[in-house]
């Protein structure tokens, strides 16, 4: 019989693996109406699946194979790899470039899909391995929406950025400049970068 372990507990959800499986699960809020958070729940659970079907094949993300709304799971395969917030620093820095900058390319082939994460870390992200090359996957979309928006994008990047700062503070600069190069693929880099400034000056503004 197959043992589910839970591999991590969230804000939102549980993340549960069973065999080759991951289950993420949507736990009720008790401060919410219970009506309220149902739907809620449901409405980010059927939203979350449909971004990342949409993007199945564009980019590295696990394959949706089941959502089910009643019980506000969403089943996907399981990435056997490396969690990249507690691992990339243990690479010498020229691997940590590289693994940048494919997070790099692969946010702009999100953005180009008009996709904005809204939760870019190295939390977020799993080393997986390809032929012995390692390769991020997206892991977590369930702050995620659409938006045509460079200002959002922008804003993606600026996620990007902080997370770099706060949790691989040793290289950060490097890892970004690596992470920007990889996204220089996207055919609106200049306006993105352009606005993304005019974020980081706005951020600087408010301290």
């Amino acid at each position: 019989m197959s043992q589910e372990k839970i591999l991590a507990r969230g804000a939102e959800a549980i993340l549960i693996q069973k065999d080759n499986l991951l289950i993420k699960r949507r736990i009720p809020k008790s401060y919410r109406i219970k009506e309220i958070d149902e739907k809620l729940r449901k409405l980010r659970t059927r939203a979350e699946a449909k971004i990342m079907k949409k993007i199945y094949g564009k980019i590295n993300v696990p394959k949706i194979l089941e959502q089910d709304e009643k019980t506000k799971e969403i089943i996907m395969e399981f990435i056997n790899g490396k969690k990249l917030s507690e691992n990339l620093d243990k690479f010498p820095l020229d691997k940590q470039k590289e693994i940048c900058r494919k997070i790099g390319e692969e946010v702009a082939k999100l953005h180009k899909n008009n996709i904005i994460h809204s939760d870019l870390t190295t939390s977020n992200m799993i080393l997986g391995d390809c032929q012995k090359n390692l390769f991020p996957y997206f892991i977590d979309f369930g702050l995620s929406f659409h938006s045509l928006r460079i200002e959002d994008k922008a804003v993606d990047l600026h996620l990007f950025k902080q997370a770099l700062e706060s949790k691989h503070y040793k290289n950060w600069q490097i890892l970004f400049d690596s992470f920007l190069q990889g996204y220089e693929i996207y055919e609106e880099y200049l306006k993105v970068k352009k606005q993304f400034e005019k974020v980081e000056k706005r951020g600087r503004y408010k301290h």
